[in-house]
């Protein structure tokens, strides 16, 4: 599913709205027909169309992500798969403004780079990886991770965003990211361990074990990298039971 299958983001164009034209058999931009709405929601619609189709060609959907609810954004994967980032942190604890960043890992085209506080995690760098990202793909990113990042290095995260805890929660998968993963049947190649054992894994790296570091990287990357699998699972599922669902005319769970 692109964002090209999507009504949505139109004011007025509710869920049931949006199943009515699916199932009319509009699935697409191209396939409008205004009789199946009202006239003032038909310009409405045929206005968005002609802003989206010069948003996608320029690249742009930060409007698409601003219009669309948290736990619909899945619908943008198709359209930025191949420059989606995969962003996770780890952090000497929950307040952003007593606590610091330790490391950021983000996951992109198959290769993972972790920033190192006192290493190489500066604003500055975080900021150019960012920026060459068409959207971030995090997990509760949107309360902890990106709100955290900006207060502690004040960088700019205006980009795309898409939480993977919201639909996740349209599937009914509700918890944090490991249990997740583990009901989806997804292997986790690093030890299972904590945001505990992550905090006390960086203040042994402190006081000079370099091996606690390695196990923490390895830990942050082991998210970064699940992270996409569990993007592809999760829009792969909410395809069939939302935009097929509708067009075969059964139950859509959205």
């Amino acid at each position: 599913m692109q964002i090209e299958n999507s009504f949505l983001p139109v004011d007025g164009v509710g869920e049931k709205t949006e199943r009515r034209l699916w199932e009319h058999g509009i699935t697409h931009w191209d396939e409008f027909d205004g009789s199946v709405v009202g006239p003032t929601l038909a310009d409405r619609i045929e206005g968005f169309i002609r802003e989206g189709r010069r948003h996608l060609e320029c690249g742009e959907y930060t409007p698409f992500a601003q219009a669309l609810p948290a736990a619909s954004r899945w619908r943008l994967y198709e359209n930025i798969r191949e420059d989606a980032c995969y962003l996770d942190i780890e952090t000497t604890g929950l307040d952003a403004d007593r606590h610091s960043v330790t490391t950021v890992s983000l996951h992109r085209r198959g290769e993972t780079t972790t920033l190192i506080n006192g290493q190489d995690l500066t604003a500055e760098r975080l900021q150019i990886e960012l920026d060459d990202a068409a959207a971030l793909v995090t997990f509760n990113g949107q309360r902890f991770d990106v709100p955290f990042l900006e207060t502690a290095l004040d960088v700019d995260t205006t980009m795309p965003h898409i939480d993977l805890m919201y639909p996740c929660r349209k599937l009914g998968l509700t918890g944090g990211l490991k249990p997740i993963e583990k009901e989806l049947g997804i292997d986790r190649e690093q030890p299972d361990i904590t945001g505990r054992d992550a905090v006390r894994l960086w203040h042994q790296y402190e006081q000079g074990d370099d091996a606690a570091l390695e196990k923490l990287v390895r830990y942050n990357q082991a998210d970064t990298v699940n992270l996409e699998t569990l993007m592809e699972t999760v829009s792969n599922r909410l395809h069939e039971s939302v935009f097929e669902a509708a067009c075969n005319g059964e139950h859509s769970s959205e």
